[in-house]
């Protein structure tokens, strides 16, 4: 099986507009690697956030943010404060939530074309007892019964 071993795997995302895409990705703290522009506008970019890699590209037919069939789950090293910056950025996050799946807590926001990001907590948490403890006080506070719909 080896021969069938891969080394990553990238979503492409169709979008209305590859520029202000990239504008809301670098909000997330995502680096553009490399676009494409053969004439007078973007209409391709490979985006990179440490291990987070994506590709946009512009669409040819009208977005429908109802038609999303994908949402993408992130991972942040500390999810409380991930959250808490993008709020203070103007970005529109829902509540942190609790679900059996991620205790560490999750939270969502929807990109420029309606599609649903995730933002859950990494398992490579830092071993700050400070994390720890807000963590624990923060899912004490939150903790939720988790209703069988996605959260986007």
């Amino acid at each position: 099986m080896a021969s069938l071993s891969l080394r990553g795997l990238v979503p492409m995302a169709h979008v209305a507009d590859v520029a202000l895409s990239i504008e809301f990705y670098h909000q997330l703290g995502f680096e553009t690697r490399d676009t494409l522009k053969p004439v007078d506008q973007i209409v391709w970019a490979s985006m990179q956030n440490g291990k987070a890699h994506l590709m946009l590209t512009r669409s040819e037919k009208p977005m429908n943010p109802g038609a999303q069939d994908v949402l993408f789950y992130l991972y942040a090293a500390d999810v409380v404060a991930y959250r808490d910056e993008l709020a203070g950025r103007g970005i529109k996050v829902s509540a942190l939530t609790y679900p059996f799946y991620m205790p560490g807590g999750e939270f969502s926001v929807d990109d420029p074309d309606g599609y649903c990001l995730l933002i859950g907590q990494s398992d490579e948490v830092r071993s700050s007892s400070e994390h720890v403890v807000r963590c624990a006080n923060q899912s004490a506070r939150n903790r939720r019964t988790v209703s069988a719909t996605s959260p986007c």
